[in-house]
């Protein structure tokens, strides 16, 4: 063992209880050991700078790494606190969700070839009515009354389709044992 690391165990030995004391003290039993862990890898990284008697210099840095600890937690917490700003408020039911976005896809395949395009190229390509305009060789006016045009038959295609959608759901009833068997009969035929 070199003379550094004979030196490290015997302050190690001498302050561990004591700083443990110290970092439990200030910040809970939870944090302390990481507090003691961090400040003798400290020790040992700086071994040469530890003067006698090394407790002071020890709680100091484990004063330190306390600090630098709730620093780094505000900073998450800040961190945090902005990420909540811009995220997107509660999601609703996904279910709901999927089954909006199935009937949307369906009123959309349901349009002609023109306005799926046309609804298309600002809605899913996100391009501007002047661009948008450009790619179909047609002014900007046009483009925007034919746009016009699209939703509102698109609209009418979902409208249309949610109440054809809620008639033809089967209505759910319990089953017994018996009508799950004939039923699975039927189905090894």
């Amino acid at each position: 063992m070199t003379a550094d690391e004979e030196r490290f165990t015997a302050i190690y030995d001498a302050c561990r209880q004591r700083v443990w004391a110290y970092a439990t003290a200030r910040a809970g039993r939870q944090i302390a050991d990481e507090v003691v862990s961090e400040t003798f890898a400290i020790a040992w990284r700086r071994i040469g700078d530890v003067p006698e008697p090394a407790l002071p210099w020890l709680l100091g840095v484990a004063r330190n790494v306390l600090r630098e600890g709730h620093r780094a937690e505000v900073r998450r917490a800040e961190v945090a606190e902005e990420l909540w700003q811009h995220a997107p408020g509660p999601a609703g039911d996904v279910a709901e969700q999927v089954a909006e976005r199935l009937g949307v896809l369906r009123a959309l395949a349901g349009l002609s070839a023109d306005d799926r395009e046309i609804l298309i190229l600002t809605a899913w390509q996100g391009l501007t009515p002047r661009d948008a305009a450009r790619v179909l060789g047609c002014s900007k006016t046009a483009f925007r009354v034919r746009l016009h045009r699209a939703r509102r038959r698109l609209q009418q295609a979902v409208e249309q389709d949610g109440p054809q959608r809620a008639a033809a759901a089967p209505a759910r009833t319990p089953r017994t044992e018996r009508d799950q068997g004939v039923e699975r009969v039927g189905h090894a035929a």
